[in-house]
């Protein structure tokens, strides 16, 4: 299955007040397609270099928001992968169950918040690509 980037763009209203700045909001089932249980942020990234992510949920969707700073998000179902670059606060990618993600090339003082359908769960968390192949192998054969 070929995956497209602007399959999973989310974009947040932005509010312009001028010279004050811009105010951007998510509301669940709205903007983003779940209700958020648990929200988290990534930062303080000393090691610009370093990779993060390298897993795949099995039922949890999160969206993912770059706050300050820019990163290359990578998504990758088994057979396709994307890149994006996330470098605004009010655009966002959401991330289905089933889908391996690689967050790199950060730039200094980059946050970066994730939005999570569930609460965590260690045992829905796929830590290794070769088992996370196996996985969506066997659900590709299950459910076609």
């Amino acid at each position: 299955m070929s995956l497209n980037i602007e399959d999973f763009k989310i974009e947040l209203p932005a509010i312009s007040s001028g010279d004050k700045g811009k105010l951007s909001f998510c509301e669940s089932k709205n903007h983003i397609p779940f209700d958020i249980k648990r929200v988290y942020y990534i930062y303080d990234i000393d090691d610009l270099d370093s990779i993060r992510g390298e897993h795949a949920h099995k039922e949890l969707k999160q969206a993912i928001f770059c706050l300050n700073g820019s990163f290359t998000l990578k998504l990758d179902n088994g057979e396709d992968d994307i890149e994006v670059e996330l470098n605004k606060p009010n655009e966002g990618i959401l991330i289905e169950n089933n889908l391996w993600r690689v967050m790199k090339s950060f730039e200094k003082n980059t946050v970066i918040m994730v939005l999570a359908s569930d609460f965590y769960d260690e045992s829905d968390y796929i830590r290794d690509y070769d088992e996370y192949l196996k996985y969506v192998n066997n659900e590709e054969d299950s459910n076609g």
